[in-house]
């Protein structure tokens, strides 16, 4: 699975690192993933990050 955040969409809100940190971080006013790939132990918490998104900037790549 992989993570992709629209960083036009982003409004570094800080929603995606509070929830899954392990993938997210805000550099610099807009969220990065730091994982290619996303540990599977961190796939649900991921996706949750991406639904509740309130600018919908994430995107899951299954």
């Amino acid at each position: 699975m992989k993570a992709i955040v629209d960083e036009d969409a982003c409004t570094a809100c800080g929603l995606c690192e509070d929830t899954c940190p392990e993938v997210f971080e805000l550099q610099d006013d807009v969220a990065v993933v730091l994982v290619d790939t996303v540990p599977e132990d961190q796939e649900d918490v991921c996706r949750q990050a991406a639904e509740e998104c309130p600018a919908e900037a994430i995107t899951i790549e299954e």
